[in-house]
């Protein structure tokens, strides 16, 4: 796979760029070392494109697991969850505390986060406005790289998976949050 566009949100470029350059230079490995033709076993049920053959989100996250394994990334790194009860009303008991409740990252190494998203607009979002907010809070990131299909590679996938174009003219919009840490959103095909 290649890179085909690079946003910086809340300066994440330019950060990761001065602070991480050996990982990123990693991060860019992996995603090299991913060859998306492997993945492309899908068949289509849609109307819109009965039988063709489409790229499986599920296998190319496997191929990048893969490869950030391979270049020591520790993969699905988990925060538990402790869920407050404390904001119930009166008389409500609520069910009882989920044991594995958890948020995970893709990958983390050295205080650089990774998401690697094939899914839904709202996960890109969640991903960057949330979960890497909720990971540097923790402890586990000072900042992170979203990657994501550019349109034309999403294209090829089922329908509803979003792209780097849509995601990027949304951060555009929405703007830099006091909460917002610096993250590199990376579009690949």
């Amino acid at each position: 796979m290649k890179i085909a566009g690079i946003y910086s949100f809340n300066g994440g470029t330019e950060y990761i760029q001065a602070q991480f350059p050996s990982l990123l230079a990693e991060v860019e490995q992996a995603i090299q070392a991913v060859d998306a033709e492997l993945y492309r076993t899908k068949t289509s049920a849609e109307k819109t494109m009965p039988g063709k053959k489409l790229f499986s989100p599920k296998g190319l996250n496997r191929g990048f697991k893969e490869a950030f394994v391979n270049l020591g990334w520790p993969a699905d790194i988990r925060v538990l969850c402790q869920y407050p009860v404390q904001y119930y009303v009166n008389g409500y008991q609520g069910l009882p505390h989920e044991p594995t409740a958890f948020r995970s990252m893709d990958f983390v190494k050295d205080s650089l986060g990774v998401e690697v998203q094939f899914g839904k607009y709202a996960f890109m979002v969640y991903n960057v406005c949330a979960k890497m907010t909720i990971f540097h809070k923790q402890g586990f990131i000072q900042a992170g790289i979203e990657i994501v299909p550019v349109k034309e590679f999403a294209s090829n996938m089922s329908t509803g998976v979003s792209y780097f174009e849509q995601f990027v003219w949304d951060l555009d919009q929405r703007g830099v949050s006091n909460l917002d840490i610096p993250v590199m959103i990376v579009g690949i095909t």
